[in-house]
């Protein structure tokens, strides 16, 4: 499941899916159903975000010169730059014409559809399975989070509170494996 040759990479992975996570519970703050247990949770979901970068990233400093998928000028960075430039496009173009239509409650699950839907070609990119398992979870849930009752809660709610779970689990399978890994 996990590609240990490249362990910085896997704890970058687990750092950035601790952001994710940070900012997917973030968002969800937008208009979670009533009362207080949700706000603590979504908190939580944060804290528990910025635990897994506060532990990655000097780890990953300290191990910057390990071997990489992403050498600069290989296919793999190529792709790399290329896939996350298609993401950014496809989410401002798509962001804007939601909001001009009056979709714009919509957004956050189109935004987590597009980033779940970019995990794919960067599982390929990385050689690592658990970047397809993040795919195919993250973007069921952005599909999901669209047709899940607004009455309750925002869709930027839904997003959030089913997505920064799945960050949080695959971030810190990975971070926990390439930090083993390199301290090997």
């Amino acid at each position: 499941m996990l590609d240990l040759a490249y362990a910085r990479d896997l704890v970058m992975t687990g750092v950035i899916f601790g952001a994710a996570a940070f900012v997917w519970a973030g968002w969800a703050h937008e208009r979670p159903p009533k009362g207080a247990l949700w706000r603590i949770i979504l908190v939580l979901l944060q804290l528990v975000g910025l635990a897994l970068m506060a532990w990655g990233i000097p780890l990953a400093v300290q191990h910057w010169s390990t071997p990489t998928a992403l050498d600069p000028g290989s296919t793999a960075f190529v792709v790399y730059v290329v896939v996350f430039w298609l993401e950014v496009i496809a989410i401002v173009v798509l962001s804007v014409f939601f909001a001009r239509t009056g979709r714009g409650a919509l957004i956050a699950p189109l935004v987590l559809t597009i980033v779940g839907l970019h995990f794919v070609p960067l599982a390929f990119v990385f050689g690592q399975s658990i970047i397809m398992i993040a795919a195919i979870l993250i973007t069921a849930v952005g599909v999901a989070a669209a047709f899940l009752p607004q009455r309750i809660a925002a869709p930027s709610f839904w997003s959030g509170i089913l997505a920064a779970p799945i960050f949080l689990l695959l971030g810190a399978i990975a971070l926990v494996a390439g930090a083993s890994a390199l301290s090997a």
